[in-house]
């Protein structure tokens, strides 16, 4: 069920000029004019919430309308299926690569045993220090501000401890801060009332976003919510969004009940 609402969140004595536009219209309303820069937030919810094209809407606009140059790690997804996928929304993300504005690091291919013709391969088993030189040594070539994980779920199940994953997550999201990278982690969660797949996740990032799609009678309503943003006030109300052919929108004067 969705209403009107017209109050968002009361602003708090703290904040912040240095923000980073999300590009998704609607989000940035909610979070006093975007995401904080050089912070790590994670995305989290269920298969089908549309988390890759949040995350890589994050992306495409910071370089298409900020010139700020994006690095992204797939690790579900070969890079092929990305750009096939992103192309029903207008976005031709090879042209971008061409550009040397956009940067895409296959970690899928060689895990499930096939060979890639990428320019960025993760080639070795997971090794969080080598996704790491690779992200810096792109972050040197393309002077990029902006990265995305996805996802921190298949790099965890390469760790199965949650104490490992804990360590391994915060190293990846210290080092991506410390570069001066604004940055998005996907995270797969298996129910709505979960924020996290290994309960560690949320811990290393300083904010958190949970994409739902709750089923209502026989209509499935998608929302979102921003859980925790630290430093920053926030809305605390749970605000439909849908998937057009131009990507993500929320509606942040409506919400769900």
């Amino acid at each position: 069920m969705r209403h009107s609402s017209h109050s968002l969140y009361c602003p708090g004595e703290f904040t912040m000029t240095d923000r980073v536009p999300t590009g998704i219209p609607g989000f940035d309303e909610l979070c006093e004019g975007g995401l904080l820069r050089n912070r790590t937030y994670l995305l989290a919810g269920t298969s089908g919430t549309g988390k890759t094209n949040f995350a890589f809407q994050f992306l495409h606009s910071g370089i298409t309308q900020n010139n700020e140059s994006g690095i992204f790690v797939a690790t579900e997804e070969r890079p092929e299926q990305i750009r096939e996928n992103l192309l029903q929304f207008g976005w031709d993300l090879q042209s971008l690569e061409d550009e040397g504005k956009l940067a895409i690091i296959d970690a899928c291919s060689t895990k499930i045993g096939i060979p890639s013709q990428e320019r960025y391969v993760d080639v070795r088993p997971f090794d969080m220090r080598a996704l790491l030189d690779q992200i810096i040594a792109i972050q040197d070539t393309i002077g990029a501000r902006r990265a995305v994980i996805d996802s921190s779920t298949s790099l965890g199940f390469h760790l199965q401890d949650p104490a490992k994953v804990r360590i391994e997550l915060l190293k990846l999201s210290t080092t991506v801060e410390i570069l001066g990278l604004t940055s998005v982690m996907t995270c797969e969660t298996i129910d709505d009332s979960l924020y996290s797949r290994f309960g560690v996740e949320n811990f290393v990032t300083e904010g958190t976003i949970m994409l739902y799609n709750k089923r209502h009678e026989n209509v499935r309503v998608r929302s979102m919510e921003i859980f925790k943003m630290r430093g920053s006030d926030h809305s605390k109300n749970i605000h439909p969004y849908e998937i057009t052919t131009a990507g993500i929108v929320i509606h942040p004067h409506e919400e769900v009940y």
